[in-house]
């Protein structure tokens, strides 16, 4: 178990001491409130029932299935390249095989829109970002941008570069050298 789902079965557990229900009490709440948004179940459970922003976003989490620990894995990751994005998978494929390649302390961690690539902390992330292109966003600091190995900007607050790869031919020896050196650096 990574330290973020040690730290939500530490939340969960202490729950009911801490806002007076277990996690399922507060999931009926919620499903009777018939509340769909996320800020708006957060607000509710802040407002009227005097719960901190940790536990009511955990619970909003839970309440809706949005956090990464109330999907599998597989799922989150089938879900990615459904539809039009279907053709992307074999580039994520391959750029899982590259990693693996690095160690066996590579932890692959699945979200809803993308897979985190971490070691002792995140060195990159895998995401279909359109129906024909897949980004990749690696941590490289101090490393001077390239036409191909774009400063992430606004993109993505969580990686330092992207790299847009639109077929598998595009996962390269030059690539595999970003990404082995976001890796070491992890």
């Amino acid at each position: 178990m990574g330290k973020v789902e040690d730290a939500t079965a530490t939340m969960i557990a202490n729950m009911p001491e801490k806002t007076g229900k277990s996690l399922d009490q507060w999931l009926a709440l919620v499903k009777k409130s018939k509340l769909a948004k996320h800020g708006d179940i957060v607000k509710l459970l802040k407002a009227d029932h005097a719960i901190g922003h940790g536990f009511a976003n955990l619970i909003a989490h839970k309440a809706l299935a949005s956090d990464a620990g109330s999907a599998d894995e597989e799922d989150l990751v089938a879900a990615q390249y459904s539809g039009a994005k279907a053709a992307l998978k074999p580039i994520h494929d391959k750029l899982i095989k590259l990693v693996e390649s690095f160690g066996k302390d590579i932890e692959l961690s699945p979200k809803k829109a993308y897979v985190s690539l971490r070691r002792s902390k995140q060195f990159g992330l895998i995401q279909p970002s359109t129906a024909t292109r897949l980004d990749l966003g690696l941590n490289l600091k101090g490393v001077a941008p390239t036409a191909r190995l774009e400063a992430a900007g606004s993109w993505n607050a969580m990686v330092t570069h992207r790299v847009k790869l639109s077929s598998a031919a595009d996962v390269d020896a030059e690539l595999k050298a970003w990404l082995k050196a976001a890796y070491d650096a992890a």
